[in-house]
C-alpha cells in the first residue's frame, strides 16, 4: 500500500523520504546500542537536586530579607527569580501547544495521518469521549504544572520516565523511546541554560555584592551563591555533553569529561562574578555602565561571526543577543572552525577585565575593608581562575572526546554550545563519520529549488505531498537503482549544519514528529540524510519503503 503524509507533522520544505539515495545515510540515533543506564538516571536525578536547592535557597534569602526588614534585597532578590522563571514557563508551554496540538489534531492521534496513494481516503479513528476526557485532562495538567512554575519538574520527570522505557522494551519500541529521550533531554537541557543565564548568573553577583557592601556574610547569602554558581557550571557542562552526544558523527563526552569541565566553568565563573561584585560594591552606576557595554561588544562580535542557529534572521538576531550574555560571565563557543584563537582572545579580554575591575575595588574599596581582608580577596578571584584555567587545559589535553587536543591539533575541535537541543548519553566510542563541509549554510529551511539541482523524471518538486510511500514489492519501474532493503531514508533539504550547530531535525519540531512516526511505522531504524555539496548530483526522487 502506497501512503502519502498530509504534512501535519513534518516541515514541508525541508524533508522528504527517499528510496535508494546514492549517498549513506547517517542512522537517527547515532548510538543504537547505547541504552539509558544507571549511570544517566543518577546524572538525571543530581540535575533534579541542583534545580531544587538553586530556587529553594533563593527564595528561603528572599523571605529571611523580607523577615529582617531589608525590602530592597527582598525585592531585587524575588525578582531574580520570579521573572526568568516565568520567562522559562511560557517558552516550556509554547513548546507543549504546539507539540500536543499538532498530535490532538490527527485523527489517529500520532501527529501524522496516512492516505493511500490510489486514493484521498484517511485511516481515521473515531472520536470518543474517553479521548477526548485525557486530553482535556493533559491540557489541565500542563497548564497547573507551569502556572506553578515547576514545567522542568515535570520534563525531568518524563525524561526518566522515557529512559526507564527505552530501556525495558525492545526493537522497536526501544528505538521510539529512545529518541523521545533525545528530544526531552535537548528541551530541558535548553530551558534550563536559558534560566541559569537569567536567574542564577544576575542571582550570584547580587549576593556576592550584598554580602561585599555589607561587610558581612549570612548562612543563607552563601548557601545562595553557591548553589547558584553550582547551577551555572553543572548546566554548560550538561548542555555541552546533549549537544555533543546528539550528533551521530561526533564521539560522546565521558563523565569524567563533564566534571571536569563543569570545575573549568565553576571557578573561572566564580572568580568572573567576584570581579564583578567587588566593583559593583563601590561603584554600581559604573558597573551598569559595564555590563552593558560588554554585552554589545560581545552581542556584536557572535553576530560578525555568522552563526546559523535559528530558522529566521530576526531568530538568530535575538539568540545572538542572548548568547551575548552568556558572554557576560563565561565561554560560550558559537561557530564551527579554528576556536583557539576566538577562545584566547576571549580569555584574556576576560583576565583584563577581571584585574581591572578587582583593582579599581582595591584602589577605592571603603575605609572598613582591611588590608589584610582585602588581600585575601584578591588572592581568591587570582587563584579561582588559575584553577579554572588548570582545568580548562585538564579537559582539553586528556580528556577532549577527541582525544588529546596538543601543540596544532588544538586548533579547537572545540564543541561549542551554540545551539540549543538532546541527545542521548553516551561513552566514548569510535570514530564516526564527519558532517558535510559546509562554508555558508543558509539561514531558513528553504527547499532546494530547480537551478540548485539537476532537474530528472521523477522531479516531485510541484506536488504538495510531503511523502510518496511504495510497497517493496512495486519498485518504481523508472528507477535503475535498486530498493533498499534497511528502512525508510529521511532526506533533508539542507546541508548538515556544521558542528556546534543543532542539526534541522533537532531545531523543527515538525522534523521530530517525522522522525517519530517511522520510528513507529518502520520495522528497521530509520535513517537521516542532509544535502551534500560533496555530490555533484542530487537526488529528486524522494520515497521510502515503509
Amino acid at each position: 500500500m502506497a501512503a502519502k503524509s498530509d504534512g501535519a507533522a513534518v516541515c514541508e520544505s525541508a524533508s522528504r523520504c527517499l528510496l535508494g539515495p546514492e549517498q549513506s545515510a547517517a542512522p537517527l540515533h547515532p548510538h543504537a546500542e547505547k541504552r539509558f543506564s544507571l549511570l544517566d538516571c543518577c546524572w538525571v536525578l543530581c540535575a533534579l537536586l541542583v534545580f531544587f536547592s538553586d530556587g529553594a535557597t533563593d527564595l528561603w534569602l528572599a523571605a529571611d530579607y523580607y523577615l529582617r526588614g531589608e525590602y530592597w534585597w527582598f525585592g531585587l532578590t524575588l525578582v531574580f527569580v520570579v521573572v526568568p522563571s516565568a520567562v522559562v514557563q511560557v517558552l516550556s508551554f509554547r513548546w507543549f501547544v504546539y507539540d500536543y496540538s499538532e498530535m490532538s489534531a490527527s485523527p489517529t492521534g500520532d501527529g501524522c495521518d496516512f492516505s493511500t496513494k490510489d486514493s484521498d481516503r484517511r485511516r481515521t479513528v473515531p472520536a470518543n469521549g474517553t479521548r477526548k476526557c485525557c486530553r482535556v485532562c493533559m491540557w489541565l495538567f500542563q497548564s497547573v504544572i507551569h502556572i506553578l512554575q515547576i514545567g522542568q519538574v515535570w520534563r525531568y520527570v518524563h525524561t526518566l520516565y522515557l529512559g526507564v522505557q527505552s530501556r525495558w522494551h525492545s526493537d522497536p519500541g526501544q528505538r521510539h523511546f529512545y529518541w523521545r529521550l533525545m528530544f526531552e533531554s535537548a528541551d530541558i537541557n535548553m530551558l534550563r541554560l536559558l534560566e541559569a543565564f537569567l536567574k542564577s548568573a544576575p542571582q550570584l553577583v547580587l549576593q556576592l555584592s550584598i554580602m561585599i557592601h555589607s561587610n558581612h556574610i549570612l548562612p543563607l547569602q552563601g548557601l545562595s551563591a553557591s548553589a547558584s554558581l553550582v547551577s551555572l557550571a553543572w548546566m554548560i557542562a550538561s548542555y555541552q555533553k546533549v549537544l555533543r552526544d546528539s550528533r551521530d558523527d561526533k564521539l560522546p563526552m565521558s563523565y569524567k569529561a563533564v566534571i571536569v569541565q563543569m570545575l573549568w566553568h565553576l571557578f573561572t565563573i566564580g572568580a568572573r562574578t567576584i570581579a564583578f561584585a567587588l566593583f559593583a560594591s563601590v561603584f554600581q552606576l559604573y558597573f551598569g555602565i559595564f555590563i552593558v557595554a560588554h554585552w554589545c561588544a560581545m552581542t556584536f562580535w557572535i553576530i560578525q561571526g555568522e552563526t546559523d542557529f535559528c530558522m529566521s534572521k530576526w531568530e538568530e538576531i535575538i539568540y545572538n543577543m542572548v548568547v551575548g550574555i552568556i558572554y557576560i560571565f563565561c565561554w560560550f563557543n558559537v561557530k564551527e572552525g579554528r576556536a583557539r584563537f576566538r577562545l584566547g582572545v576571549y580569555c584574556c579580554v576576560t583576565l583584563v577585565e577581571n584585574v581591572a575591575l578587582t583593582t579599581a575595588w582595591y584602589i577605592h574599596r571603603g575605609p572598613r575593608t582591611l588590608d589584610f581582608y582585602a588581600l585575601i580577596v584578591v588572592c581568591v578571584v587570582v587563584c579561582s581562575y588559575a584553577l579554572g584555567t588548570f582545568f580548562m587545559f585538564v579537559y582539553y589535553c586528556l580528556l577532549h572526546p577527541d582525544g588529546p587536543i596538543l601543540g596544532a591539533q588544538w586548533s579547537c575541535r572545540e564543541e561549542g554550545m551554540g545551539v540549543i537541543g538532546l541527545g542521548g548519553i553516551g561513552d566514548l566510542g569510535t570514530p564516526l563519520p564527519q558532517p558535510d563541509v559546509v562554508t555558508s549554510p543558509p539561514r531558513t529551511l528553504q527547499r532546494t529549488n530547480g537551478g540548485d539541482r539537476e532537474i530528472g523524471a521523477g522531479d516531485r518538486d510541484s506536488c504538495l505531498p510531503v511523502f510518496q510511500v511504495r510497497p517493496p514489492s512495486v519498485p518504481p519501474a523508472s528507477s535503475p537503482r535498486p530498493s533498499r532493503t534497511e528502512g525508510p531514508v529521511i532526506r533533508i533539504d539542507l546541508p548538515r549544519k556544521r558542528y556546534p550547530a543543532w542539526d534541522a531535525h533537532f531545531i523543527d519540531r515538525r522534523l521530530r514528529k517525522t522522525i517519530l512516526v517511522l520510528e513507529n511505522t518502520s520495522p528497521v531504524t530509520p535513517r537521516i540524510q542532509y544535502q551534500s555539496f560533496s555530490n555533484p548530483k542530487e537526488v529528486t526522487e524522494y520515497e521510502t519503503t515503509v
